[in-house]
């Protein structure tokens, strides 16, 4: 029976006449055997007009490819069923073999689900049982009894689980990308792997730009290898660019064809196109219909009182949440979401733990997975989160997502706000309330661009060496290979595809310890490298040439020790913080915030403000100072706003530029109100912007050809500071800051302290010191970048806690090791002790990874080279101003707030101050700034 006879000859009551409706999916649905066509059609009997038949568009599109064994990136939006999309023809195509063949499916793995979430993994798993039931049932009634497994294999499952798996193997195995890579090592279940034929990457941009999808791309070229026949790969998106790079991170190259630079020069994606696993790509990333609105509670964020601009969110937010089913909160800190929860349930009685709750990472996994069930359910009114929940698990109740404050890129907020109406053909209905000016202008831009289609590009870590030394070490273990076998492996992997040689020499040394002294650091050799021997030789091994290059493992424990330390996620601790004089603690910090944290920098913790001295271990030493903050307590928790979406910043605000000359305030309110923000948003940024015209001139306002650098004399505190509006994310800004900071210090001779911020940075030296800072940004030569940073890094936190987080990955040090578990704090002071030691080192694999890393992935020494070759072309001016203080666009790197929720009085106050000069300064008595 066709898809066409089967919608004519169910007894579904429709509301329309199936013989006159023309299907865009009919041939899709005649691909599929009659049992799961049957199921598919009863299960999703209901016409949708939006989708012209049963198939969603990304189901419509992805179905025939996978189908027909192309590799496959499905881009779509949360509720799309590009999941389903890809488990459609799988499905399909195992029942059919399951039905045909006499023996049935063979007791081993034919798909593989990688997941970068448990949680996720689960769900897909319990999902995957109705479809898998309801065919079985359908085959039943035809006279077919089919048996299609599905299980979960992740860090949590249970021992006999395990080995029940090797008795029963699921057809279908759903896993994580660690998990994947142990199992790649098991000496039982990898020959389960060997009849895998489908590969099924979840949420592949999420992993796409860390070293765990690094990890994940090497072990697909790894199973590669052992199967049978090349598995096809299908990559499951949402929104993301650019499409054709995750595409080939999905499929990696073909063997053979590994093109190098023979000097281990760059090569550009031009260069590298060539070789490429053939892959298609699903492209419906905009297939739903989004509601978004930008709203402000006030137009006047600085003067209107802070319990004022409270009270309106709160009754916003309540507002909200009592004109919908299930609303999701969304805030950038996991503080933020509490507060946010605990302020609704104090403040209205329509709010308990029956119907409210909050989800992130710091919650314990019962506490998270009950409020996911009550999501799931419905049975739940507001839900208050940080990013736990932006990917995973399907919430059909959902029907409102409020993001407090900027997402920081357009990707992250349609991630986010794609939640709701999970269903398509429900529109996606989301609202983002800024808080502060700054976020204003970002969240302005940002849903702007959203409706018109702009996305943030995903950025993929290249050559990573430790993911490089965890799995050659996995491929030695398993057994003796070919050197170049290891090597190409490496190479067909997308983040290696420009791998040299000479990488690869810079590797081997580290694995064979191949450097005096370092096995009296306790750090062993991994590998063995050496050519086949003759048949009569101590070391033969008869399916190799005579005189082949060869590598194995070392050390009877090798196995064990890598399956204990395997990963690429870190560890991470707190320390404690003491007062040098007296002892006396003061409270705690997140490590990573001391990566922003120089000698004389002054942060808030406790209600008091300490000036940090120094670090020893895990305890922090610092001084009480009455100085303001210069680092703000969120900066390690918050999200960086992305490179691409600052310069769509700096491109609207040349706009806004524009239109004040032309037209002044009303021309920028009317061009303003073409975006999808309210009146408070318009009136608010207008005036921020005609202000700053006013007070410091029309070349004040930084656009994507102008970078400013204001400069203010702090009598009172005795300091000069340079307000550098440079909007390419806090990533670039830290990077271009220690490059400025770094140079001003060489020519001044003089400690230099820096602020950063996602719309600039702040260099602040004493008074009576002064540089041209203009010209140090123009003196940069973007080649000069890389040794800059290099040497501006030498001795820092951050240098010491990203050489113990690699040299843990790369299992220099190891965390597990005889039944003892090293904590993070152990491991920073083991890695302290050996970084002196490795910097010694000549061309040593970890030390590099160190500096690649930090400059390259946390810095963004890319997004630097580009400005400071167009500051050098003469595309970006950068101009100079003397102010008396802050402009109105500095007032943020000023004061340094971006809060979650609202400002504390402090911060009010202090932005209070900075606006009345301005005003005072542009119209004398007129308080109000011309409003």
């Amino acid at each position: 029976m066709s898809g066409r006879q089967l919608l004519e000859a169910t007894e579904t009551a429709y509301d329309f006449d199936p013989a006159a409706v023309t299907l865009a999916d009919e041939s899709v649905l005649d691909r599929l055997a009659p049992a799961v066509r049957e199921w598919w059609v009863d299960e999703f009997g209901e016409y949708v007009p939006e989708n012209g038949g049963f198939f969603t568009p990304p189901q419509r599109e992805a179905i025939p490819l996978i189908d027909e064994g192309t590799n496959t990136l499905v881009c779509s939006p949360t509720g799309s069923g590009k999941t389903l999309a890809s488990f459609c023809s799988v499905i399909d195509e195992l029942y059919r073999r399951d039905r045909d063949d006499p023996d049935g499916l063979d007791n081993s793995v034919y798909c593989l689900y990688v997941s970068p979430l448990k949680s996720l993994a689960n769900d897909i798993h319990r999902n995957l049982a109705v479809p898998l039931s309801g065919i079985r049932e359908r085959a039943a009634e035809r006279g077919h009894e089919t048996e299609l497994r599905h299980a979960i294999r992740h860090g949590d499952t249970s021992d006999s689980d395990r080995q029940a798996m090797l008795e029963t193997t699921p057809h279908v195995l759903n896993t994580t990308p660690e998990t994947l890579a142990i199992l790649l090592n098991s000496p039982k279940f990898k020959e389960k792997l060997r009849t895998v034929e489908y590969v099924v990457v979840d949420e592949i941009h999420s992993l796409a730009e860390n070293k765990r999808g690094t990890h994940l791309s090497v072990s697909l070229e790894r199973l590669e290898n052992m199967t049978d026949q090349s598995p096809t790969r299908v990559g499951c998106s949402a929104t993301v660019e650019p499409l054709p790079t995750v595409a080939k991170f999905l499929v990696g190259r073909e063997s053979g064809s590994c093109p190098i630079g023979e000097t281990g020069e760059e090569l550009t994606e031009s260069d590298t196109d060539d070789g490429f696993r053939d892959y298609e790509i699903v492209d419906t990333r905009f297939v739903r219909e989004f509601d978004l609105q930008l709203e402000c509670p006030t137009d006047d964020l600085i003067d209107t009182p802070r319990d004022v601009v409270n009270e309106r969110f709160y009754d916003r937010l309540h507002e909200l949440v009592g004109s919908h089913d299930n609303t999701l909160v969304f805030t950038n800190t996991r503080s933020g979401a509490e507060r946010v929860l605990e302020n609704l349930r104090s403040r209205f009685d329509a709010y308990d733990e029956t119907n409210s709750g909050c989800h992130h990472g710091s919650m314990s996994k019962e506490q998270r997975e009950a409020v996911e069930e009550d999501l799931k359910a419905g049975d739940v009114d507001v839900v208050t989160s940080s990013t736990s929940l932006e990917l995973g698990i399907d919430m059909p109740h959902l029907d409102l997502v409020v993001q407090v404050g900027s997402p920081k890129s357009v990707a992250s907020l349609l991630q986010r706000v794609g939640r709701a109406g999970h269903q398509l053909g429900e529109t996606v209905e989301g609202r983002v309330i800024a808080l502060d000016r700054d976020e204003l202008v970002e969240c302005a831009v940002m849903l702007r661009r959203a409706t018109e289609g702009f996305v943030d590009r995903v950025f993929i870590p290249a050559e990573a060496q430790d993911v490089a030394a965890q799995q050659v070490y996995g491929m030695a273990i398993n057994q003796v290979r070919p050197e170049q076998e290891t090597l190409e492996t490496l190479r067909r992997a997308y983040p290696y595809r420009d791998y040299t040689d000479a990488d690869w020499e810079q590797l081997c040394r580290y694995l064979t310890a191949d450097y005096d002294g370092l096995e009296e650091k306790n750090v062993y050799a991994k590998i063995w490298r050496d050519t086949n021997d003759p048949p009569d030789g101590e070391h033969h091994y008869e399916e190799y040439d005579v005189g082949q290059p060869l590598l194995g493992r070392r050390g009877r424990m090798a196995r064990v020790i890598y399956m204990t330390n395997i990963g690429t996620i870190p560890d991470s601790f707190t320390c404690d913080v003491y007062t040098r004089s007296g002892d006396e603690w003061v409270g705690q910090l997140d490590e990573e915030y001391l990566d922003t944290l120089e000698k004389g920098d002054v942060f808030v913790l406790g209600g008091g403000n300490y000036e940090f001295n120094y670090r020893r271990g895990s305890k922090v030493y610092v001084d009480p100072t009455s100085s303001r903050a210069t680092v703000p307590s969120w900066f390690s928790e918050r999200l960086p706003l992305s490179y691409d979406l600052g310069r769509e910043i700096l491109s609207v605000q040349g706009e806004i530029a524009d239109r004040l000359r032309e037209g002044g305030r009303t021309a920028v309110r009317s061009w303003l109100r073409a975006f999808p923000i309210d009146e408070n948003s318009v009136r608010s940024l207008a005036r921020m912007f005609d202000q700053q015209r006013r007070y410091a001139g029309p070349s004040s306002i930084p656009t994507d050809e102008r970078l400013v650098v204001e400069e203010e004399l702090d009598r009172d505190e005795y300091r000069r500071r340079y307000y550098v509006h440079s909007n390419y994310g806090r990533q670039c800004n830290d990077g271009l800051s220690r490059l400025v900071a770094y140079r001003c210090s060489r020519r001044t001779n003089t400690n230099v302290q820096l602020a950063v911020a996602d719309n600039g940075f702040t260099v602040s030296m004493p008074l009576n010191r002064k540089v041209d800072v203009p010209d140090v940004i123009e003196s940069i030569e973007p080649s000069a970048a890389l040794p800059d940073l290099r040497a501006a890094l030498d001795g820092t936190d951050l240098l010491k806690r990203y050489f113990r987080i690699d040299a843990t990955r790369a299992l220099m040090i190891l965390k597990r090791y005889k039944g003892y578990e090293k904590s993070a704090a152990e491991q920073q002071v083991s890695s302290e002790m050996l970084l002196s030691f490795a910097e010694e080192l000549d061309d040593f694999a970890v030390i590099e990874e160190t500096y690649r890393e930090i400059i390259e992935d946390k810095l963004d020494l890319r997004g630097i080279r580009e400005v400071l070759a167009a500051v050098q072309a003469g595309d970006v001016a950068v101009t100079h101003h003397e102010v008396d203080s802050p402009s109105p666009r500095a007032f943020g790197l000023a004061t340094l707030v971006a809060s979650d929720v609202v400002l504390a009085d402090d911060e009010s106050a202090a932005l209070q101050e900075f606006h009345a000069r301005v005003v005072e300064q542009i119209d004398g008595t007129r308080a109000d700034g011309g409003q």
